[in-house]
């Protein structure tokens, strides 16, 4: 597989008079502000969508900002998603992690890592199961649940920590009755899934934490398909071309993304929603305005920003030669905010029609619980904020953690109060 063999230190840019510098691994700072992408991400994408990235361990790969850009490359199974075909080139340094000198195997049942038709065969195992129709059947009970985690937020003395005592809780209940996990157990799963996405972790503790809950999971699949009962895992556990080790990685893939992705956009969502009261007002006002302003949340805050892809071939994107061999990151943050696709991309606003962003991705990848996704956040914002209408931070904003080194970005803590008895 053919690779450059000396990385150069500028980009020629396509669509600026100024050369651009390289990245040299991956920008993570949010230093232009908790909702934005790094200054240097967006510099890059207006210079040059398809840009080059020396990596950490010296690879030069590439990292691809520009909307139209993204959507072209997701759509094109030839940037395989697979992890088993290449060397893993990783674009920020993992303490204590060995270098890689081989292609990582394939985790039977991560169907995120995997392409057509090895994909498609175990995807489709899971499309009845997230159907619209099937959504809109569980929406009461979504509602009930957040309601309910209010009611029992409404008995704490503020402040309290809205990730603690809501956003995480809400999605790790529902995706629990959903595939029959037990809720008792979050303490293993929820502490376990951040350790996985922890970039700041060592690399012997990630995989401890990867081992346990993929041994957690094993039993749990074990025991589904010897007494199954009414939940998307005990449908999967009746299907015998499935074997346990692919019943296992589907159930930590579901799992992670149903609970993770959705918490930090409760979390998140909240923070930016406080930070600009004249649209929350709007909302208040307008509930009828919330579906529109969930799009538009997910297209500002874009949080699970960085894919990977591997160039199986030569292959051109962007007016750029992607040679065969090349690690490549997608940002779905930076592409959201592409002008040439939004106009004023940086400005919250639920007005706007957000339609066609990124953030559930694009391609035979796009997210499979999103239409879950969309419901929980629905059902999410209009009850906290009409059961606590005066919620506001509790401490200045520049004080809220951010998961600048987790892979799913949000908040590590959100601390809210509020002046009222809530109703």
């Amino acid at each position: 597989m053919s690779q450059p063999s000396q990385p150069s230190q500028t980009s020629e840019p396509s669509q600026t008079s100024e050369p651009v510098p390289v990245p040299h691994g991956l920008p993570l700072d949010r230093d232009a502000g908790p909702f934005d992408p790094p200054r240097e991400i967006t510099r890059l994408r207006g210079a040059r969508p398809v840009s080059r990235m020396v990596f950490p361990d010296g690879h030069e790969g590439w990292i691809v900002t520009g909307y139209e850009a993204v959507r072209q490359l997701m759509a094109d199974t030839r940037f395989s998603s697979r992890q088993d075909i290449g060397i893993l080139h990783l674009p920020y340094e993992i303490p204590g992690m060995p270098e890689i000198t081989e292609p990582s195997p394939q985790a039977p049942g991560l169907f995120i890592a995997m392409d057509p038709p090895d994909q498609t065969r175990l995807r489709r195992k899971l499309t009845g199961s997230f159907t619209v129709r099937r959504m809109k059947q569980l929406e009461e009970s979504i509602i009930a649940i957040a309601e309910r985690q209010l009611d029992e937020m409404a008995r704490l003395t503020p402040p309290v920590d809205l990730v603690k005592e809501f956003a995480l809780p809400v999605p790790s209940l529902v995706i629990c009755e959903m595939l029959g996990v037990p809720y008792t157990d979050r303490d293993n799963f929820q502490v376990n899934s951040a350790k996985v996405l922890n970039k700041d972790l060592p690399f012997d503790e990630q995989m401890a934490a990867f081992g346990e809950l993929s041994a957690y999971l094993a039993e749990l699949v074990t025991g589904k398909r010897a007494a199954p009962g009414e939940d998307i895992l005990s449908d999967l556990a009746r299907d015998e071309d499935l074997s346990i080790e692919e019943l296992t990685g589907m159930a930590f893939l579901l799992l992670l993304a149903g609970h993770e992705t959705t918490a930090n956009m409760l979390g998140l969502g909240t923070f930016a929603l406080l930070e600009h009261p004249e649209q929350l007002d709007q909302l208040r006002v307008a509930p009828d305005l919330l579906p529109g302003a969930v799009e538009e949340l997910m297209r500002y805050l874009s949080v699970v920003d960085i894919n990977f892809r591997y160039a199986t071939e030569d292959l051109e994107l962007g007016g750029e030669t992607i040679p065969e061999g090349s690690t490549v990151l997608v940002s779905l943050l930076a592409a959201n905010r592409d002008p040439e696709r939004f106009e004023d991309p940086d400005t919250l606003d639920i007005h706007r029609n957000a339609r066609g962003h990124l953030s559930f991705g694009h391609g035979v990848h796009q997210c499979l619980g999103q239409q879950l996704a969309r419901i929980e956040m629905r059902a999410g914002f209009e009850s906290l904020f009409r059961r606590f209408p005066t919620l506001q931070l509790a401490v200045p904003a520049d004080e809220v953690r951010l998961r600048t080194r987790m892979n799913i970005y949000g908040v590590h803590e959100l601390p809210v109060t509020w002046t009222q008895q809530p109703s």
